[in-house]
């Protein structure tokens, strides 16, 4: 099972990640009602202010009424200009004027304001001008006289400007509006969405894919009970059955590669190995040496110390083959039996030769016991070594093993207890092996 381990450029830009696009979208909604609710406010103010502006208007005029119409009655000048100027002194007033019932202007104050702003003209075009007729009574019961006419106009740049400033404060209320309740929706998103989510995503990104069942759950403090919740939950069994799954490989891997009592590589990790060794080596033009070794006189050790004390031999020879090769590429395997061998890549025959030396060596440096050896009062190893250069096609790993075994024998023939790295006394395997030893064989 291989597991691909996600690229470190995986990691989410700043202004993609999901709480900028949630503040963002939240922004852009709030934009959008805030302009939506903006304008229906205008137009509710705008209904609202022609409405107070004529109700004012008139107002003013009633009010002023009966005074006017008696200054028109008397013809009395000074009177209509104090009624006029009073008038005229509001801003909203653009000009004022008092006739009596000869059409004669009695008093004139300013003059009518225009504005090139269309938009002022559609909004408070018809509510602009007024005219009242004044009538005179004696008393309140009596039918009234018209005795003249008062007109007034009103600003229309002033009505347009304070419509302006009107609409800037509602807009920027709508906007503060808006902006306060984007932020309390990113936060409580933040606290209850976005957040945990982000959360989640962080304890994914820096999961091990070697051991994703060790990953640091997210602690979701405000979503007990909830969909996310539940994802978690369910992202830490498949996580764990994952790891379970992986465990599984890893004791499979380990039962089919590695022998079981000595706790080195099995007869079938060897094959893979050399296998993969020889390819590298073809690649590279560079040596392949083995090494085969055989526990001398084994089986009256067996037969007399008994299968616990064999075991226990066969284990500390592992274990002591095991330090002595420390390459990382060079590998101690047991072939069988008693019998064990070792790999060694980029090594030509006099590097494994030297190899061979130390192993004979650290396993008569164990000490252990041989009463019925017909070599040695100890535990010894006989060895045969063979190297070659994997470029002919001629050559092959199974013909390297073959000869290393073949020299084993020899070494055995020869008396145990030693080492046999040549051919001098080793029958050639094959006419091609006997014809160039110097080029592929050694």
């Amino acid at each position: 099972m291989t597991v691909k381990e996600e690229p470190q450029d995986a990691k989410v830009a700043r202004y993609r990640s999901l709480t900028t696009k949630q503040a963002l979208a939240t922004l852009l909604a709030g934009l959008i009602l805030s302009f939506v609710a903006g304008v229906v406010e205008l137009v509710a103010d705008v209904r609202n202010m022609r409405s107070e502006v004529r109700s004012q208007t008139e107002q003013m005029l009633t009010l002023i009424e009966a005074t006017a119409a008696e200054a028109a009655f008397q013809l009395n000048t000074e009177l209509a200009e104090q009624l006029v100027i009073s008038l005229q002194s509001s801003d909203n007033v653009a000009q004022v004027e008092l006739r009596d019932d000869f059409d004669r202007v009695m008093f004139r104050q300013g003059e009518r304001a225009h504005s090139s702003n269309p938009l002022y003209h559609w909004l408070f075009g018809d509510i602009l001008e007024y005219h009242k007729l004044l009538e005179y009574r004696v008393h309140q019961k009596d039918t009234g006289r018209v005795v003249g006419e008062l007109e007034l106009s009103l600003a229309l740049p002033v009505l347009g400007n304070t419509f302006a400033q009107r609409g800037l404060l509602i807009f920027s209320l709508s906007l503060l509006k808006t902006l306060g309740i984007v932020l309390l929706v990113v936060w409580v998103f933040s606290i209850l969405i976005t957040g945990p989510l982000l959360r989640v995503y962080n304890a994914l990104h820096q999961v091990n894919p070697e051991q994703p069942g060790h990953w640091h759950r997210p602690h979701l403090k405000y979503n007990k009970g909830d969909e996310l919740d539940h994802l978690v939950k369910g992202l830490d069994r498949l996580l764990k059955a994952f790891q379970q799954g992986l465990d599984q490989r890893d004791h499979l891997h380990t039962l089919s590669s590695i022998d079981g009592l000595t706790g080195i590589a099995n007869r079938r990790h060897f094959d893979d190995h050399l296998q993969h060794s020889w390819e590298t080596a073809r690649q590279q033009h560079k040596p392949v040496s083995l090494i085969f070794m055989d526990i001398d006189f084994f089986k009256p050790f067996n037969d007399n110390y008994g299968h616990a004390a064999g075991d226990e031999c066969l284990q500390q020879v592992a274990q002591a083959l095991r330090a002595t090769v420390t390459r990382p590429d060079d590998l101690v395997a047991r072939y069988g039996g008693e019998e064990f061998v070792c790999i060694l890549p980029d090594t030509d025959l006099q590097g494994a030769r030297r190899l061979a030396e130390r192993l004979q060596n650290c396993i008569a440096a164990l000490q252990l016991p041989h009463a019925f050896s017909d070599c040695s009062e100890q535990v010894t190893i006989s060895i045969g070594v063979a190297s070659a250069l994997p470029d002919a096609d001629e050559v092959s790993p199974e013909r390297l093993l073959r000869l290393a075994d073949t020299r084993l024998y020899q070494a055995k023939a020869s008396g145990r207890n030693c080492i046999v790295s040549s051919d001098k006394h080793t029958p050639a395997l094959s006419k091609k092996a006997s014809s160039a030893p110097d080029k592929e064989w050694v």
